[in-house]
């Protein structure tokens, strides 16, 4: 027996509206929501196990450091993805580049980062 990767989830403040950034993001839709607690993100049309989601968890605390875990995300055009994310509402927090791999990382509407790549720089 092994293990799949069933999702992530992210702690937040308020899954409701996070969700608006994660689904415009993603092209995902909330796909479960119990009792505005826990949303879990999905694929459009996919069933509950047929996809790896994202969740969306609310915490009382605050964000108070960087993430252990994050999201990594690859595109062709790094560049024209960020812009379309920061108009989402993300922020940049940075950029980075090693031979072959460049990435910017950024931070959704409630401060968790997660990073965006592209071979080509």
């Amino acid at each position: 027996m092994g293990m799949e990767i069933g999702g992530v989830t992210i702690d937040c403040a308020d899954p409701a509206k996070l969700a608006d950034f994660w689904t415009a993001a993603l092209g995902y839709e909330v796909g479960t929501d119990i009792q505005g607690v826990f949303l879990f993100l999905v694929p459009p049309g996919a069933a509950p196990g047929e996809a790896a989601y994202v969740a969306l968890q609310k915490v009382d605390e605050p964000k108070s450091s960087k993430n252990r875990v994050h999201l990594d995300f690859h595109t062709e055009d790094r560049g024209a993805e960020v812009e379309r994310l920061v108009d989402l509402g993300a922020t940049v927090l940075g950029e980075q580049v090693v031979p072959g791999l460049s990435w910017t990382v950024l931070a959704d509407p409630e401060g968790n980062e997660f990073c965006v790549g592209s071979r080509n720089g």
